[in-house]
């Protein structure tokens, strides 16, 4: 019976954040890359699938149960200010009968940039737990306006100029305002 593991990639200045979603050791993929367990929020893998499938301009991790030379170098860039516009890549790696990697490296399911980073301490009986809130911007997030408002001819050809340089000009919102006061009828059984 094979598996999958879930794994993350942060492109920090300081040098590249490894980890994989589970509890226990380090994790070696077939490339020899070395992943440190953690622990990703409950509702986590659903953003990551509605990321991977373009459903999500962006993608909102929490990690916990990091390991404190991992939440110093973080900590260290972050109090530098080179955290923002990082690289962030999320892996799925395919594990044999044994959980260990099967053939070929992890295949990078989504890419975006590291658009915000909150460190949350929280006391327990137990001590003090870092947890890091990781906010990743893919290109997607052009899509979305912060105001709710629908996007114009001119930010839809903008939009598709930074998406497709080399496509033609994209003319989808052109007639959008001529189709206003037309009434769909669906199914149109006559």
């Amino acid at each position: 019976m094979t598996s999958i593991r879930i794994l993350a990639r942060a492109e920090l200045p300081a040098g590249p954040l490894l980890w994989w979603d589970g509890s226990g050791g380090p994790f070696i993929d077939n490339d020899g890359n070395l992943y440190r367990s953690c622990t990703l929020g409950d509702d986590a893998l659903a953003q990551i699938e509605a990321a991977i499938n373009g459903e999500a301009a962006t993608l909102s991790l929490v990690i916990s149960g990091i390991d404190a030379k991992a939440s110093d170098a973080v900590w260290a860039d972050y109090k530098a200010g080179n955290i923002a516009g990082s690289r962030f890549r999320v892996l799925l790696q395919k594990l044999d009968q044994y959980e260990q990697p099967a053939r070929g490296s992890p295949k990078v399911k989504f890419t975006g940039k590291i658009a915000n980073l909150k460190f949350v301490d929280q006391a327990s009986d137990t001590g003090i737990s870092s947890v890091i809130q990781v906010d990743i911007t893919n290109r997607f997030t052009l899509m979305s306006i912060t105001s709710g408002a629908v996007l114009s001819d001119v930010d839809q050809r903008a939009r598709a100029r930074v998406l497709n340089p080399s496509a033609p000009e994209d003319q989808m919102c052109e007639r959008m305002p001529g189709l206003k006061d037309h009434t769909i009828r669906w199914p149109n059984w006559s």
